[in-house]
């Protein structure tokens, strides 16, 4: 997320091409789930007074659960495209948890009912990388936002499906599409070290299509 941005980059022009697996380390692995859960925690909180009164009680493990594989998944797999589209340009990328900030989040949550989520970041480090490169990188992650929110949208056309998870998988639909389009729309802003800036400076029609494409989704 934006708050823990330490791209370190220099315009220039690309060397050639190579081809890159990609990589991740344990320690990302490490920092990856402890952020999902963290992150997954706090919003339940937000979601009900009661998870918040009663924190191991069934009625907050089953909103956690929701938010795992809904608020959780979208913000790592944001933070995952970035990194993904960083090593096909050949840079090395990894994603770094804020332990303080992870506290915070799921501190406010818990008191306050109000959720300040900036898990961590994917730092970025290379000898060189031009403004389109930087722009595409910076763009992975809202389009991965807007892929969910989509993939949401279609298991909600299966009816019959979502009844099956009674209540919480009619709030599991809800929350997968509207939280990633509105991670999506968030990180677009073309402010400080948010997404949308370096995609600006990239292209101005790119910049343009996307918000295009997650208005037209949030109209479905």
């Amino acid at each position: 997320m934006p708050a823990m941005d330490s791209r370190i980059y220099t315009i220039g022009t690309p060397q050639p091409k190579q081809k890159t697996r990609i990589r991740i380390s344990g320690i990302e692995l490490q920092h990856l789930s402890i952020a999902w859960i963290a992150i997954s925690f706090a919003f339940a909180f937000v979601l009900s007074d009661s998870a918040r009164a009663h924190p191991f009680s069934e009625t907050a493990i089953n909103f956690f659960l929701v938010s795992l594989f809904t608020v959780g998944i979208g913000f790592i797999l944001h933070e995952l495209a970035h990194k993904v589209v960083a090593q096909r340009y050949g840079l090395w990328a990894e994603f770094r948890m804020s332990p303080t900030f992870l506290m915070l989040a799921v501190g406010m949550a818990y008191l306050l009912g109000f959720l300040f989520a900036a898990p961590g970041a994917v730092y970025i480090s290379g000898s060189y990388i031009t403004s389109e490169q930087n722009g595409r990188i910076a763009a992975a992650g809202p389009l991965m936002n807007v892929l969910l929110a989509v993939i949401f949208l279609l298991i909600s056309m299966q009816s019959g499906f979502v009844e099956g998870f009674g209540a919480y998988g009619e709030l599991a639909i809800f929350l997968g599409v509207r939280i990633n389009l509105w991670l999506a729309a968030f990180n677009m802003l073309p402010f400080s070290v948010l997404d949308g800036r370096k995609v600006l400076t990239w292209s101005k029609p790119a910049f343009a299509g996307m918000f295009l494409l997650i208005f037209l989704v949030w109209q479905i």
